[in-house]
């Protein structure tokens, strides 16, 4: 099969540097415990995202990884030092914040060019961060402000994506993007694969909702392509083409792939006319994307 030639905006990745940042998570004593991690515990620069012909790496979202949760803005200093390849940064943000701090955080954040959103991991806290009263104040305040939200929690569950639902409501001026196409199961045919369906469209009701499409490795390193092509052609159906995303998860990908080899891999399950949007329009626009 002849490879199709692609310009690709990666919307979901993350570089590391273990002499500037902390990472605790990367550390064998911490949180997540996979046996395979030393395999992503050292540095990553722009410099490892290498594609091969005809494939092209032209700009990339970077997403918050632990460089410094307390002081958030250390790692987008380091990025706009150190990347030269055309790129927009979310930066990690603690929603449980006061007001106040919540506000002087923000601010400092928006003084870096690149930031055009943040990102608390949901996950297992979902529901109760959803619900809190301190933390629907700063989403209000995100409102304000026009950002993006990364939204990173599994979407099996009924009770937070009920919550969940509640949030996006009631602020229409923030840009929720769904991390990892929401967790989908391995099992097609269990109860919370319909779970998980049925959760999607329900929340792909709002226009200020997208979705990528990555992260698969973390669900199963050995993913079959069936599987996950079943999950992109579910998320086109269900978002429309606009608002979907193809993304890498770098360099978690490396549990799986190499970065090449996902690319070319993800190119070749696609029809040639809807390269342009998945890989490369739908991520310039949702993340305000320029490139030079």
């Amino acid at each position: 099969m002849t490879m199709k030639k692609s310009n690709i905006i990666d919307p979901h990745l993350h570089l590391f540097d273990l002499s500037k940042g902390n990472y605790q998570w990367l550390s064998p004593k911490n949180p997540p415990f996979w046996p395979d991690k030393n395999r992503i515990s050292k540095s990553f620069s722009e410099q490892d995202l290498t594609l091969s012909a005809p494939l092209s790496l032209v700009g990339f979202v970077h997403i918050e990884a632990g460089f410094d949760n307390d002081h958030p803005w250390r790692e987008i200093e380091w990025l706009e030092a150190h990347c030269n390849i055309p790129f927009r940064s979310i930066a990690s943000i603690d929603l449980t914040l006061t007001e106040a701090k919540f506000i002087e955080l923000l601010d400092k954040l928006l003084a870096y060019q690149s930031v055009v959103g943040v990102r608390h991991i949901l996950d297992k806290q979902a529901f109760s961060l959803l619900t809190n009263a301190q933390v629907k104040n700063n989403f209000k305040i995100l409102n304000n402000k026009t950002l993006n939200f990364e939204l990173q929690m599994p979407f099996s569950c009924s009770k937070n994506v009920g919550a969940l639902r509640e949030v996006i409501a009631a602020n229409k001026n923030i840009i929720f993007i769904i991390n990892h196409a929401g967790f989908p199961p391995l099992d097609t045919n269990s109860e919370n694969w319909a779970l998980w369906q049925e959760s999607l469209s329900s929340v792909a009701q709002f226009e200020n909702v997208a979705i990528k499409c990555s992260g698969w490795e973390m669900i199963n390193r050995e993913y079959s392509v069936d599987w996950q092509a079943d999950i992109v052609k579910f998320c086109i159906e269900t978002f429309s083409f606009e608002r979907v995303m193809l993304a890498s998860n770098f360099p978690l990908v490396l549990f799986s792939h190499s970065y090449k080899d996902y690319w070319q891999t993800m190119v070749e399950q696609l029809e040639e006319h809807h390269l342009p949007a998945l890989l490369n329009n739908n991520a310039k626009q949702w993340y305000k994307l320029q490139l030079s």
